[in-house]
């Protein structure tokens, strides 16, 4: 079981200056990946997106690839032909549109420190490899922390669902004395408003055997022991769970709301009312299981 939250962050000395790949996560139905990468390294996001799909399915991903340069670059990347000619170019371009041009200089350094951010930054095709070997050790570190989520995920689900099952066992014992007992409460309350009828009379056997069947929830208890195995089942799978999980809960969730609505007695309502508080913090946390 993996959690869908994670973060993994690595990087490593190249020439001309610091690669940094930054690799984080947040819970989110589907796969949403987001690559933000320096200068044209765009061509390397297909890549990118490759090397994430293989450590994860789900969830709303960010990969930041940074290119630092090295301390004393800047000196080097100044180009003052390739200055010169952006500050002609500019020039010509307001001569021909008959706007005055007087460069300041704030102008000069704003070109400058534009060709020089070009300058620094190194072609897609030289960096690919170190790159891709950054984003690995970058992958490794985030999968490594949505197994170790998922681990504490795994055991606070297992708790749960032992709850749950304890709370359907009470239901399940506690079921078949609703009838008996409706049976006792019926004729308590005819004797008490003068209405001496035999216990065999065959009206009192009819309202009886009405009551019993529309409170009858063994139908109800099997199918919820059913999901909760199946639940059990999922949690011990290392696929992709995430789905089938909450379409489980939400059948589980149904058959709960069944037997409280069926049973027309308290102490199941009490054990109903329990059941759906845990599966509510069930399906709040599996909505960050991938």
């Amino acid at each position: 079981m993996k959690s869908m939250t994670g973060y993994g962050r690595a990087s490593a000395a190249i020439s001309g200056g610091t690669l940094t790949a930054q690799v984080s996560s947040v819970n989110r139905r589907s796969f949403d990946l987001t690559v933000r990468t320096p200068g044209d390294w765009e061509s390397l996001e297909g890549e990118i997106e490759q090397r994430v799909r293989r450590v994860a399915s789900r969830g709303k991903i960010n990969v930041d690839i940074e290119f630092a340069p090295a301390k004393g670059r800047d000196e080097v990347a100044w180009n003052d032909t390739t200055i010169g000619a952006a500050l002609d170019k500019l020039a010509a371009l307001a001569d021909a549109r008959r706007i005055p041009f007087e460069p300041t200089a704030d102008l000069l350094w704003q070109v400058a420190n534009s060709q020089r951010v070009a300058a620094e930054t190194p072609a897609a095709a030289a960096v690919r490899a170190e790159l891709l070997g950054v984003l690995e050790e970058a992958l490794r570190g985030f999968a490594a922390m949505r197994a170790k989520e998922g681990e504490a995920l795994h055991v606070d689900f297992i708790e749960r669902i032992g709850l749950c099952r304890r709370h359907m066992d009470v239901v399940a014992a506690r079921a078949p004395s609703v009838a008996p007992a409706y049976r006792v409460q019926l004729l308590k309350r005819l004797r008490e408003a003068g209405l001496e009828l035999d216990v065999n009379d065959e009206r009192v056997l009819r309202e009886i055997a009405l009551f019993a069947d529309r409170c009858d929830v063994s139908e109800e208890i099997t199918r919820f022991r059913s999901h909760l195995e199946q639940l059990s089942g999922l949690l011990r799978s290392e696929d992709e769970i995430g789905r089938k999980a909450e379409f489980i809960l939400q059948e589980m969730g149904r058959e709960a709301n069944t037997i409280g609505s069926k049973a027309n007695d308290l102490a199941i309502s009490k054990c109903v009312i329990e059941l759906k508080n845990e599966l509510e913090r069930v399906r709040e946390q599996m909505a960050n299981v991938e």
